[in-house]
């Protein structure tokens, strides 16, 4: 990159620094702040740092410790892939400083090759505590000489380069296509839900690639695995090539490859960068406009309708807080479809197991894709640097929060009844048992936006530059979204183990009660913390 695009690279890095807005800022509330953020993420690195290590532990118990590198090769590039393929509108497109940043004497793919290193630098931190901890733990079996340390620590820098090409390559295609369309921020979401829904659907391909006819789980079908990952992912191949036998020529071929890949990617976006981000900037005028009378609102409704606009307006919102309501309904019809049984088979391998005991999780298998995010969460946060609209409102805060809340009730209650409801029917579930699994359902969905818009108050940030830092990457996003994805998944061991234990109808009415307290004083607090906001 010329000297032009290093010192746009720097400023962008600089301008975003959570160390360097924490070294010159005097606002004491936001210090702590970053402090905390900075916590919270170093404990999210050692976590994933010890997972990867006990995995590698793992593989080397059983011998196939030479199958560690490619593993690791593989989880960076997904985790790159899909960091990248969600983050490619709002920072490769669309962004807020777009104006800016094209009237300075930069070339459009200068720009854009700009942008794709601000984020893969940004990443980097991910990826390198994944590919450190797994190069400890292949270090503890295979002890191979130093200098193999040193080839996999360069060679984890090149190896995300490729598959965030390929998001943003995808992502431009997706532009491309949606910006010859009035509605391109509805476009852009579908065609990235359905992009996401086909690789979803796409792993039951994979794994049937690699899967034996007799489905053992031996020494040999894990390596025949992950050496057919690595033959249809390239760079995969390289890159364990590289660790294993050392290969030079298979460490050229990674890095060659990546520098050419970068060059060609950004010519081609390039040259239409401007085009795709002035469409998309860009908003079309209905042609046939017709006065009509004004509908009455209460206050609560009206902000709940204000959320729906704010949400339909952003591509990376509409993503993001739909592709959970979207895989529910996905769930609950392949479910009434295929049959509860079938699917239960198909996850436990035709294992000797009797499918009633799930009854009792339906509704919080549900809840996992639901509950995976709340709008409350963000949406305090996303009124960003227009907040001062929002205090001058002649309305109490307490208002605004509940239109929020109601958003999120209105927008995640419809999926889960629908999914609980054909989970139900296809597993014959008893009328009683269906009827409180579906109230269940809805006070999860309840506790879900109280507790979100706890975080969103509790941890609102309004100096962000792109909503993605708040939709994605905000602290109040994390903290909803993690402790809430790992409880569920406890909740549904324990509810499979105590509907063994107990009556399936009080087992759900005692979850009923707990969550609705739950619920109630995630509420309460809510409430308190607006008034005080």
């Amino acid at each position: 990159m010329k000297d032009k695009g290093s010192l746009l690279l720097k400023t962008l890095l600089l301008s975003t620094s959570q160390l360097n807005i924490y070294k010159y800022s005097t606002d004491k509330k936001k210090k702590k702040r970053i402090v905390g953020n900075i916590i919270g993420v170093l404990i999210l690195y050692v976590c994933i740092m010890a997972y990867c290590i006990m995995t590698c532990i793992g593989y080397g118990q059983i011998g196939i410790i030479d199958s560690a590198p490619v593993m690791c090769a593989i989880v960076i590039a997904t985790i790159a892939f899909v960091f990248m393929l969600f983050k490619t509108n709002g920072y490769l497109f669309n962004f807020k400083e777009y104006d800016m940043l094209m009237s300075l004497p930069f070339e459009a793919r200068t720009v854009a090759a700009c942008k794709f290193l601000y984020m893969y630098v940004n990443s980097l931190p991910w990826y390198m505590s994944i590919a450190v901890a797994m190069a400890i733990g292949y270090g503890i079996y295979a002890k191979p000489a130093f200098y193999v340390y040193l080839i996999w620590i360069v060679l984890s820098l090149i190896l995300p380069i490729i598959p965030m090409l390929l998001a943003s390559f995808i992502g431009f295609l997706i532009a491309r296509v949606s910006s010859g369309f009035r509605k391109t921020n509805i476009v852009q979401t579908v065609l990235i839900m359905i992009f996401v829904l086909l690789m979803f659907a796409s792993r039951f391909f994979i794994e049937d690639m690699f899967r034996n006819d007799k489905v053992e789980e031996t020494l040999s079908s894990l390596s025949e695995a992950t050496e057919g990952a690595a033959r249809i992912f390239l760079p995969a191949g390289w890159f364990s090539r590289a660790i294993v036998s050392t290969s030079i020529v298979d460490m050229l071929l990674l890095i060659g490859v990546s520098i050419l890949l970068f060059a060609v990617v950004f010519i081609i976006v390039g040259n239409s960068y401007r085009s795709i981000n002035s469409a998309l900037k860009s908003h079309a005028a209905a042609k046939k406009f017709k006065m009509s009378a004004q509908k009455k609102r209460s206050a609560a409704a009206a902000v709940a309708f204000k959320e729906w606009k704010r949400m339909t307006g952003s591509t990376n919102y509409m993503a993001n807080a739909g592709i959970g309501m979207i895989l529910s309904v996905i769930v609950g019809l392949l479910t009434l479809i295929i049959g509860f049984d079938k699917i239960v088979a198909l996850v436990t391998q035709n294992a000797p197991f009797d499918s009633s005991i799930l009854q009792p999780a339906i509704p919080f298998l549900i809840y996992f894709f639901t509950g995976m995010m709340a709008t409350t969460a963000c949406s305090p946060s996303l009124e960003g640097k227009n907040y001062w609209i929002v205090q001058s409102l002649p309305i109490e805060k307490t208002v605004l929060y509940r239109g929020k809340m109601l958003f999120n009730i209105l927008l995640s209650v419809p999926p889960t009844v629908f999914a609980i409801l054909c989970m139900c029917i296809s597993a014959k579930v008893p009328l009683p048992d269906t009827l409180l699994y579906l109230i269940l359902g809805i006070v999860l969905c309840a506790f879900s936006t109280a507790w979100g818009c706890v975080c969103g108050i509790k941890h609102i940030r309004l100096d962000w530059e792109n909503e993605i830092e708040v939709i994605k990457q905000g602290a109040a996003v994390t903290i909803y979204l993690l402790p809430n994805m790992f409880v569920v998944m406890g909740l549904v061991v324990l509810v499979v183990f105590l509907g063994m234990q107990m009556d399936h109808k009080l087992l759900a009415l005692i979850f009923i009660l707990i969550v609705s307290a739950l619920a109630l004083l995630s509420y309460l607090r809510a409430m308190a913390l607006a008034k005080k906001s």
